[in-house]
C-alpha cells in the first residue's frame, strides 16, 4: 500500500511519460465492473441504443460478450477550446484498475500536430493489449482492436468502421457511425488534427465535473 501512495505521489508532483493509442470497441467499460477500485460506483454502462442507462453492476454483462451492456454514446471526446479537451480513455498504468479505473489525468501531447495541446481523460477501461504507461483514447471511429461490440450493437461490419486497427480514414467516414457517435468521430480529425498515436507526458488531476457527470463515477 505504501509503494502505491508513493507512486500515486510522484505521479502527482512529477508526471509521467507515455503514449496515446485510438479505440472504440462499443464493449462496456472494464470500470463498469464492481469492484475495481475505490469508487462511488462504476462507470455507467449503457443499453443497445447507446443512451439508456442500465445497471451499473455486475448483472449486466457485456455486448463483447453476449449480453446488454456497451459504451456510452455520451463518453467521447470533446473540444472545449483550440488546445484543451476533455475525454475518456483505457490505459495501462503503474498500480493497475485499482489505480486508474475513474481517475482522471491531464495529458499533455509531446509529438505530432496536437504538441502542447492537452487533454484531461478520465479512465473507464482497461487493455490486455496496452502497454506501460499507454492511454487508448476512446474514439468513436477509432478501431476496435481485439474485441468488436459494435457489430452487435449498431450493426458494423466484421473489423467495425474502417481499419480493425485504426479505424476511419477520413472525416467523411465518420458519416458511417451512429448519429451519436459522428461528432466524437469528427473530432479526431478537428481538434486532434488526426494525430496518429502522440506521444506525451500524464499526470493525476481531479477530475473535471463535467467528465464525471457523463460516467456517474468518481474516487472515494
Amino acid at each position: 500500500m505504501l509503494v502505491f501512495v508513493f507512486s500515486l505521489l510522484a505521479s502527482v508532483l512529477f508526471g509521467d511519460s507515455g503514449k496515446t493509442t485510438r479505440y472504440w470497441d462499443c464493449c462496456k467499460g472494464s470500470c463498469g465492473w464492481e469492484a475495481k477500485a475505490d469508487v462511488s460506483k462504476p462507470i455507467d454502462t449503457c443499453a443497445k441504443d447507446g443512451t439508456t442507462r442500465v445497471a451499473s453492476n455486475d448483472t449486466v454483462k457485456s455486448g463483447c460478450d453476449g449480453g446488454d451492456g456497451y459504451m456510452c454514446y455520451d463518453q467521447t471526446p470533446w473540444g472545449v477550446n483550440d488546445s484543451y479537451a476533455l475525454g475518456f480513455a483505457a490505459a495501462a498504468i503503474s498500480g493497475g484498475e485499482k489505480a486508474a479505473c475513474c481517475n482522471c489525468y491531464e495529458l499533455t501531447f509531446t509529438s505530432g500536430p496536437v504538441n502542447g495541446k492537452k487533454m484531461t481523460v478520465q479512465v473507464t477501461n482497461t487493455g490486455g493489449d496496452l502497454g506501460s504507461n499507454q492511454f487508448d483514447l476512446a474514439i468513436p471511429g477509432g478501431g476496435v482492436g481485439i474485441y468488436n461490440g459494435c457489430t452487435a450493437q449498431s450493426g458494423a461490419p466484421a473489423d467495425g468502421w474502417g481499419s480493425r486497427y485504426g479505424g476511419v480514414s477520413s472525416r467523411s467516414e465518420c458519416s458511417q457511425l451512429p448519429s451519436g457517435l459522428q461528432a466524437g468521430c469528427q473530432w479526431r480529425f478537428d481538434w486532434f488534427q488526426n494525430a496518429d498515436n502522440p506521444s506525451m507526458n500524464f499526470n493525476v488531476v481531479s477530475c473535471p465535473s463535467e467528465l464525471i457527470a457523463k460516467t456517474n463515477c468518481r474516487r472515494n
